[in-house]
């Protein structure tokens, strides 16, 4: 992968963390796929490009919840927060390995369809008053 589809792949990301609605990861596999990579290539360097942003995330809110409830909190929480670490890692493992085998074999139609029935139940829901949006 050259800096060029890198950069271009990242803008993607960037793009779809801005608008509400979007897919950071759809976003930035059909990035990659525009600037001619495979879809496997794609999708694996979307997942790591989720890293740094997850990473951001988390310490965002450790950071948040250490100015609202302190240290000590944080101490007494340390071995749960270290097991849903590990677990979430493992899970996010396994859920990854068949996501890439998923699109290599089936494209992104199935990630496609799924958007839009979301799409059609949630618009049905907020029409129906059970939820507003």
């Amino acid at each position: 992968m050259s800096n060029k589809q890198a950069i271009f792949i990242g803008i993607s990301q960037v793009i779809s963390i801005i608008l509400p609605g979007f897919s950071r990861s759809a976003a930035t596999i059909l990035g990659g796929m525009f600037q001619g990579c495979d879809r496997k290539t794609a999708a694996e360097f979307s997942f790591f490009l989720a890293v740094p942003t997850m990473f951001a995330a988390s310490a965002k809110s450790g950071l948040d919840y250490y100015q609202e409830f302190g240290l000590q909190d944080i101490k007494a929480q340390l071995p749960l927060l270290l097991l849903g670490n590990v677990v979430a890692f493992l899970v996010a493992i396994v859920a990854i390995k068949w996501l890439v085998k998923m699109l290599e074999t089936n494209g992104l139609k199935p990630f496609g369809y799924y958007r839009i029935g979301l799409a059609c139940l949630l618009f049905l829901m907020a029409f129906c008053g059970l939820i507003s949006l």
